[in-house]
């Protein structure tokens, strides 16, 4: 079979499985612009989203709907406007950047983070918003207003009920086994809480789309927008599934699990195309703005260490 080069495999995977646009502006504000400042000129938006597929109306419709939706925030100056990252979505960036860019392998102290919400004391509106939120954390229903985590963290916790105003209505604490009274199997009580069969299935999609670029011919130098959309393709997709991973600790996950695949892949590209990328955005940011920052320092620590 006839190797793709990078050209070929953009192309590809565009034609195949095009990001939604105002999901690509998410990952590029979190993956590209966070790191520069958290504010874009729309104009370097609207070209760094160009090679996607966006034009100017989906991606200004786009940023319209997320700051409606509480994510950005436009400035005006004068005719021109810029984007930023609203104070209040940053911990939401923070947290879904340390999901990403850390690695997947988490220890199991034998300790459960229980969440209790039962009874009429939990105002119907709060609860709603509450189960959303905690099963996006990773969180597993065990019964009507109960919720459990094996390895939740708790300034992450401590932040959700605030921002849900469940605070003050429900009950959260740390639980550890009691063996000699206890005796279901742990795996029975996994299965049951997560199923975890089409988090599986979407990291070996991942695994299966990406694992041709570690194997390019005829690419030994990338162009510098190239780079910039294999990186950006690469953090999307991986968030995409990413974000699904309730982040089990390592002793109650499957084994193969094809997560640590994963991570390790996303990790290789991203460290093979990050300087490449870097020059493109840089150029676009800079071509609206002479003083656009470098990437600081917080960009250089992902995935264990960028050069």
């Amino acid at each position: 079979m006839k190797q793709l080069t990078s050209t070929e495999w953009i192309a590809h995977f565009l034609a195949s499985d095009p990001p939604r646009s105002k999901s690509l502006v998410v990952t590029i504000f979190g993956d590209t612009v966070a790191p520069h400042g958290g504010t874009v000129w729309l104009g370097s938006l609207i070209e760094l989203a160009a090679p996607f597929g966006v034009n100017d109306r989906l991606l200004r419709t786009s940023v319209f709907r997320l700051a409606q939706e509480g994510w950005l925030v436009a400035n005006r100056d004068r005719r021109r406007s810029s984007y930023s990252i609203l104070a209040q979505a940053l911990p939401r960036f923070e947290r879904a950047n340390r999901r990403i860019y850390a690695p997947l392998e988490i220890n199991w102290d034998g300790n459960w983070t229980l969440v209790m919400a039962a009874g009429a004391a939990v105002d119907a509106p709060v609860r709603a918003a509450l189960r959303k939120e905690l099963l996006w954390e990773g969180y597993a229903q065990f019964s009507p207003g109960v919720f459990g985590h094996p390895a939740a963290d708790s300034a992450v916790l401590a932040e959700l009920l605030a921002r849900t105003g469940a605070r003050q209505q429900v009950f959260a604490c740390s639980a550890a086994a009691l063996p000699e009274v206890g005796a279901r199997a742990l795996p029975e009580l996994v299965a049951e809480g997560w199923d975890l069969s089409d988090v599986s299935a979407a990291y070996e999609q991942f695994i299966a789309q990406f694992s041709p670029l570690l194997a390019l011919q005829g690419d030994a130098v990338l162009e510098p927008q190239q780079a910039f959309v294999i990186r950006t393709l690469l953090i999307h997709a991986y968030r995409r599934v990413q974000l699904h991973d309730p982040m089990l600790p390592v002793e109650l996950l499957p084994e193969p699990w094809p997560g640590a695949r994963a991570y390790e892949l996303a990790r290789t590209l991203y460290r093979s195309v990050q300087a490449a990328s870097e020059q493109h955005v840089m150029a676009v940011m800079r071509r609206e703005d002479a003083l656009a920052p470098d990437a600081d320092a917080a960009f250089y620590q992902r995935f264990g260490g960028l050069e």
